[in-house]
């Protein structure tokens, strides 16, 4: 047991501990999950925003109820262990960002563009941060909590997944940068929902 409790906290970086990489694993992998999302979606459109709908509602109010004190069984532990530092002790947002993002980039855009979104969510946002957190070293100038490895993680996963659906090199380098950027900005959780609206919308505008 002192050997776990050791490896728990055990420093993987500058930035990072044992028990830090397993719970941004455990974030970010939630967050690759809405790369599925489009896959649904292109078969099951209302269905799918329906559901995404649903399980939304149902967390925000077994968290309103964690936040009162009220243990829901296996939801409340998971959230709790999920919750950054920063979110110790508060309603946690990312999930419902996470879902409002996907849910209106779907509604809002057509079905081409919005996949090139939420892929840029899901993938880009969800590697720059694991990359960023373990093998980050400096940090951005805008922004304290993001780095130029997080950013480049970012560049390169949008690059790879807007290319595969649009086959245009340039169109996708110009999404991918605009993905990187903002994903840089200081927003907190507030990313999810402006990185697939913007990176849809510029898919949009340049006719991908």
């Amino acid at each position: 047991m002192s050997f776990l409790r050791k490896l728990r906290y055990k420093k993987l970086s500058q930035n990072a501990r044992v028990e830090d990489l397993i719970k941004e694993t455990f974030r970010k992998t939630i967050h690759l999950c809405a790369a599925l999302v489009p896959l649904f979606a292109r078969y099951f459109f209302y269905p799918t925003v329906i559901a995404l709908s649903i399980i939304t509602c149902f967390y925000t109010v077994f968290e309103i109820l964690r936040l009162k004190g009220y243990q829901i069984f296996m939801i409340s532990s998971i959230t709790g262990f999920a919750a950054r530092e920063r979110d110790k002790g508060k309603f946690v947002l990312g999930p419902v960002t996470l879902s409002i993002g996907v849910i209106s980039t779907l509604l809002i855009f057509p079905f081409r563009e919005a996949s090139i979104g939420i892929m840029a969510l899901a993938l880009g946002d969800g590697l720059a941060s694991l990359v960023g957190k373990f093998w980050g070293r400096q940090h951005l100038n805008i922004s304290k909590d993001k780095t130029i490895a997080g950013s480049i993680a970012c560049f390169t996963a949008v690059f790879i997944s807007t290319i595969a659906i649009s086959r245009s090199f340039i169109k996708s380098f110009f999404i991918a940068a605009i993905a990187a950027g903002t994903e840089a900005l200081p927003l907190k959780d507030f990313d999810n929902i402006l990185i697939p609206l913007v990176c849809a919308g510029a898919a949009l505008i340049l006719a991908v």
